[in-house]
Order: C-alpha cells, then sequence, then structure tokens
C-alpha cells in the first residue's frame, strides 16, 4: 500500500512511528506529558494511557526524569523520550531519521541498544543515518543512496568491503 501522500496522522494509524532529525519533543512539558500528549490525540482511554506511560518510562530508563521539563533533558535523555513517544501509538515500522545526531557518544550506544531491543520486541526499523559504523553495528542490511537513488544494498556485514558503497559514500580509507 502507498503511503507516500498520506498526512502522518494517517501513517501512524497505519502503524508507521515516526523519529524526527530535529529535536521534536515539547520543551515546556515534562517528560511524562510528551508521552501521554501523543495517545490522547489518539483517543487512548485514560487508564490505557497511564498504564502506557508508565510502561514506557520503565522501558526507555526515564522514570527518574519523568517530571522534567524538556528543556532541561540530556542529548540523549530527550532521544529516548522522542522514542518512547513515537512507541506510544504501538507502530509495526518506526522511521527513524538521523537517531544519532547530536547526542554524545554513550547515548549513542544507549540508542543502539534500544534499536536492538526494539528489533527483538518485532518491530520493523528503518535507519536513515550519516554515521555509518553506528548504523551498520545495528542493522541486518544497509542502502547507499545517491542523488536519490539507490547505488547500492547488501547485509550491512558486506557494505564496508562493496566497490560501490565505497566509490559513492565510504571511500577507499573506510574500516569498520
Amino acid at each position: 500500500k502507498d503511503i507516500t501522500n498520506k498526512p502522518m496522522y494517517q501513517r501512524a494509524r497505519l502503524g508507521l512511528g515516526y523519529l524526527a532529525q530535529e529535536p521534536s519533543i515539547f520543551r515546556k512539558l515534562t517528560v511524562a506529558e510528551n508521552l501521554l500528549l501523543v495517545m490522547e490525540m489518539n483517543g487512548v482511554s485514560r487508564k490505557e494511557r497511564l498504564a502506557k506511560t508508565e510502561s514506557l518510562l520503565e522501558e526507555f530508563g526515564l522514570t527518574r526524569v519523568r517530571n522534567e521539563k524538556g528543556q532541561v533533558l540530556s542529548g540523549g535523555e530527550r532521544r529516548r523520550v522522542e522514542i518512547a513517544r513515537s512507541l506510544a501509538t504501538n507502530p509495526k515500522f518506526i522511521l527513524l531519521d538521523e537517531p544519532f545526531t547530536g547526542v554524545d557518544p554513550i547515548a549513542i550506544g544507549d540508542i543502539q541498544d534500544i534499536v536492538k531491543h526494539l528489533k527483538d520486541k518485532g518491530i520493523g526499523i528503518v535507519i536513515t543515518d550519516h554515521n555509518v559504523r553506528e548504523t551498520l553495528a545495528i542493522t541486518d542490511r544497509a542502502y547507499i543512496m545517491s542523488e536519490g537513488e539507490i547505488k547500492t544494498s547488501g547485509p550491512s556485514s558486506e557494505l564496508p568491503n562493496d566497490p560501490i558503497a565505497r566509490k559513492f559514500y565510504l571511500g577507499d580509507r573506510f574500516e569498520m
């Protein structure tokens, strides 16, 4: 089913979650309010919202910052809230747009662990990112695009040695 021209709310109802590249947290709301708001907008009952919020706070290690405003969170905490919020609607697939942008190396490791956790839960994941090493380390398959075209694809473990991947993106000196 082609969902290209559907608005985001319709895509979400079809089971697609989305993590934007740019910070998308509501800065003046608390962490818990950021999660509750998404579910409220989707007509989830109050009881279900509260239970799901508690579950997401626990799952993403956010319990201790539940009452903190979005504007005081670290980059890694903010990213975890944004990922948790994208999961509040129980998507079947999630698109992570540059998930490693603006976070420190510790948070990158945390995000990699989260991606592995989501995969283990059976959620399909599509990642677009320029951080090749971090992305290849957690993906099963990768695609190299240039000028809007897929130039090559294959198992993530094999892509670093692909001559087309090296020509269009990785370069000759790239090493994992």
